[in-house]
């Protein structure tokens, strides 16, 4: 039973950094929450309005943050918190230590290297995580852990349309973090090949007849499920498209995400578009656009690899340290 349980998570959505390590917060707060339990956010959210919304709507409370460790830990006492959930890279290296010594439970959502965070329980959701050596401590490691959002665990892939012109999705997170959604629309138009395109992006700019563009949207699951191509980057979404079995073509836009990038490329669940929109890229765009089978082939790969149960098994593994 978690009635009366309450979890704090830290982490920030920001327009330089982006909304990921929200979202993925947000997937399991909503199984927390399912379960009886009482959910804070302890961060900032600036510079979006659709990542302030995801809280807001959900009714999850923010409350500002205290940078440093011991100061945290005072105010996780003062919200009467018995556990904290850590998902940032600009945190203090003390972070984790003052939390635990404060005598609450904390679980650290990483990306490969822990950053010098101390944790109770560390999860690396990324796919192939469970091969990499870890040193820090008991670790959730791999593609059985994915923390999925309702929105995402509710949608089901649109069936294909024969040889209509295919639908393709280009976004790069709630933020767009590093202003690359305009060039890789031009890499898209470059290709000289059909197709109707959704693209989303913060700042509206001029993309074509056969291009919408729209700011960040909550229907962003469903725009998934109905594309024939997603053109995005080797983030937190990545996992979403696995669930649906979306082909997908990847760049990266930080370096955290390169190792993601490289396992899902190298595994075929995706094709590799480099990291600039030059004419390697456009060519490979115009094959997926070209070559439905092709582009196909990349979903078939992915589809299944992403159950949608991971949120549950962290969850339980949560509960176990309380």
């Amino acid at each position: 039973m978690t009635g009366g349980l309450r979890v704090g998570f830290r982490c920030d959505a920001r327009v330089g950094r982006g909304a990921g390590h929200l979202v993925r917060c947000v997937a399991l707060a909503e199984e927390l929450c399912a379960r009886g339990a009482h959910v804070v956010f302890v961060g900032a959210v600036d510079g979006s309005e659709w990542a302030r919304a995801q809280l807001r709507e959900r009714g999850l409370p923010l409350v500002a943050a205290q940078e440093d460790p011991v100061r945290l830990a005072r105010l996780a006492r003062e919200l009467r918190l018995d556990a904290v959930v850590l998902d940032s890279y600009d945190l203090p290296e003390g972070t984790g230590a003052a939390l635990r010594d404060a005598g609450l439970a904390v679980l650290a959502i990483v990306d490969g290297d822990p950053l010098g965070q101390a944790a109770d329980l560390y999860l690396d959701q990324n796919l192939g995580a469970e091969r990499r050596p870890f040193r820090a401590g008991r670790r959730l490691a791999g593609a059985r852990y994915v923390l999925l959002r309702d929105s995402v665990r509710r949608c089901e892939r649109a069936p294909r349309r024969g040889m209509a012109v295919p639908r393709v999705l280009c976004f790069f997170g709630g933020t767009d973090s590093a202003g690359v959604v305009p060039a890789w629309t031009r890499a898209l138009l470059a290709t000289g090949v059909p197709f109707e395109g959704t693209v989303v992006s913060p700042a509206p700019f001029a993309a074509g007849d056969s291009i919408t563009v729209i700011p960040p949207t909550d229907r962003l699951p469903a725009l998934m499920a109905e594309a024939d191509l997603v053109v995005t980057a080797a983030g937190s979404a990545v996992w979403e498209l696995l669930h649906l079995g979306v082909p997908t073509a990847l760049t990266w836009v930080a370096g955290n995400q390169l190792i993601g990038y490289e396992e899902l490329v190298g595994r075929g669940v995706a094709a590799g578009l480099g990291n600039t929109p030059g004419p390697q890229a456009v060519g490979t765009l115009a094959r997926l656009l070209a070559e439905p089978a092709a582009r196909e082939e990349h979903g078939r790969r992915g589809s299944g690899l992403v159950d949608g149960k991971g949120r549950e098994r962290v969850a339980d593994a949560l509960l176990e340290l309380l």
